[in-house]
């Protein structure tokens, strides 16, 4: 088949990380792909040298932009247009609301290929005002028109859009993110270099966060859990994986509450380096205020370190409470850190649930799965369209 995938931007994140995986894995089985997005990185890093270097064939759309201009995304639109009708693609697989909704008009002015789309979030959510949420949804519905399947990345994702009146439940299908999970094996060795770097001795607890240093991230509601949780375990260090625009301002919250020699700042990582570095943790706290299915999640389970995070979204998906981590209340700080310094207190704990963790998600996120039922899903889709 012939195929194109669509994104907004290529930065360092698990929509990012989930579609270039996709695209090379479907160059693998022998289908001809396309990867096409715009050329916004920032802070957060790019993964256009991970593309590129996957034989995938790359096209980078200087109008496409993850904000709202109107000018440009007419241009954006028209740019996708002809790209459509040059190519003929089999399929059109978009992702993230921008492109999504911009790359899906087009697809619907020129025909032919089938429409799919991966709902990786939702683009209208919590953390925004009624009325943003209002405009978005009036968009995600119109563009359904245009969308012949959806791909939720959980099944969260599938009953919000259902809720929300997106399209009717049987157009949408879960498949869920997709890891290499080969690359997420605890090794000893690098766990001893790894928390040297950090100063962390063997009696210190690691609690790791990996996301970008930004609004909705949670960092605040971290923070406000990390007195009491340092009261509890004094043993306890912390490492932030990332960097964003907030971290200046978190840095000053740390410097306020007299704990800034309790948190090493990693600075931005590339996506190889997650798995070593996560072998030097013991815990990892995850407080997104909103998310599709957290990667960090699944990938923090593959290394057999117990997780403790927000029950939001496609959390409980990744995570069995009680079993191979901990879910919190939405926003509740308080019992986010009385599950950490659970965790922190008791060595056994950590072991068997991290154990399970791998367990739970090794199969179920494989990569090579994700990457098998999207190709059936777009044969199905290609042979009705024959029929």
């Amino acid at each position: 088949m012939k195929i194109a995938h669509v994104i907004t931007r290529l930065i360092i994140g698990g929509a990012q990380e989930n579609t270039v995986l996709t695209c090379a894995g479907l160059r693998d089985r022998g289908h001809d792909v396309t990867l096409i997005a715009g050329p916004e990185t920032g802070p957060e890093g790019s993964l256009w040298p991970q593309a590129e270097a996957s034989s995938t064939h790359t096209i980078k759309l200087d109008p496409m932009r993850r904000s709202v201009k109107p000018l440009l995304d007419y241009k954006c639109a028209k740019a996708f247009e002809a790209i459509f009708r040059r190519e003929k693609y089999d399929i059109i697989h978009t992702h993230s609301s921008k492109a999504g909704i911009v790359a899906r008009y087009a697809a619907h002015r020129v025909g032919h290929a089938k429409v799919v789309h991966t709902i990786h979030g939702m683009s209208f959510n919590r953390t925004q005002s009624k009325l943003v949420q209002r405009v978005y949804a009036m968009s995600e519905r119109r563009a359904a028109r245009w969308t012949d399947a959806f791909v939720s990345v959980a099944d969260a994702m599938t009953e919000q859009a259902v809720a929300a009146n997106i399209a009717p439940r049987d157009r949408f299908t879960t498949i869920r993110s997709g890891i290499e999970t080969e690359l997420f094996q605890r090794d000893e060795q690098s766990r001893s270099q790894v928390r040297q770097v950090w100063n962390a001795f063997e009696d210190h607890v690691v609690v790791g966060t990996v996301a970008r240093l930004f609004t909705n991230k949670g960092y605040e509601y971290i923070l406000k859990a990390m007195p009491a949780i340092v009261r509890a375990c004094p043993n306890v260090r912390f490492v932030w994986i990332g960097d964003g625009a907030n971290r200046k301002q978190y840095e000053n919250e740390l410097a306020r509450m007299g704990l800034t020699d309790r948190v090493i700042f990693t600075g931005l990582v590339e996506p190889d380096e997650v798995a070593r570095l996560m072998n030097g943790m013991d815990v990892l706290i995850h407080a997104s205020q909103w998310e599709g299915l957290p990667r960090v999640l699944v990938q923090a389970s593959l290394m057999e370190v117990p997780c403790v995070s927000f029950d939001n979204d496609g959390a409980p998906e990744a995570i069995g409470d009680g079993r191979t981590g901990w879910l919190a209340p939405l926003g509740d700080h308080a019992i986010l850190g009385e599950r950490i310094v659970q965790l922190c207190r008791d060595p056994a704990m950590r072991e068997a649930m991290g154990t399970a963790a791998r367990e739970h998600c090794a199969k179920r996120f494989d990569v090579d799965l994700m990457v098998q039922e999207i190709a059936s899903l777009y044969d199905n889709l290609v042979r009705s369209n024959d029929s």
